[in-house]
């Protein structure tokens, strides 16, 4: 008589590049910035504003949607360079523009009233994780490659005889 074990089916959890990691990270980020700000125009205000050529307190000119574009423009260059440059260089580029990002999204509650503290403090919340995911997978990066050990580098020093 055969016995039959049910052994769960297992599943395979391939190790992610750091690489990926990061633009994962840094997509999400972006979806999440883009979102909150698409959101945010169901603001009362908000729309009348910008037909008024105002944006938060600020008149709208070249000047002003630029500074925007260039700020809209460093998560999606993020995605691209934490895929493309070398290690030594995407770790300290994401180490860079992560820390400098959260003082930036923290800015992001200035000026708002209390009805708002909700929606501001999920979306900056949220924001400031996923920047500290990505500064802890920069900053934890592996330094050497494992290798495993064969036959020849067991023993050091020493001739195999054969």
């Amino acid at each position: 008589m055969t016995v039959r074990t049910n052994t769960p089916n297992l599943l395979v959890n391939p190790p992610i590049p750091v690489q990926a990691k990061l633009a994962a990270a840094w997509t999400s980020f972006m979806f999440l910035y883009i979102y909150v700000d698409i959101l945010n125009f169901y603001k009362p205000g908000v729309v009348d504003g910008i037909l008024h050529g105002l944006i938060w307190r600020f008149d709208i000119s070249s000047t002003l949607l630029t500074i925007f574009l260039v700020s809209v423009s460093i998560p999606a260059l993020m995605v691209m360079l934490s895929m493309t440059l070398r290690a030594p260089a995407n770790r300290a580029t994401n180490l860079a523009v992560a820390s400098l990002l959260i003082p930036y999204s923290i800015f992001n509650a200035a000026g708002t009233t209390w009805e708002w503290t909700a929606f501001y403090g999920i979306s900056i919340g949220i924001e400031v994780l996923l920047l500290a995911f990505i500064l802890r997978s920069a900053w934890t990066w592996p330094r050497t490659a494992s290798v495993p050990a064969s036959p020849a580098t067991t023993a050091v020093g020493r001739r195999e005889s054969v």
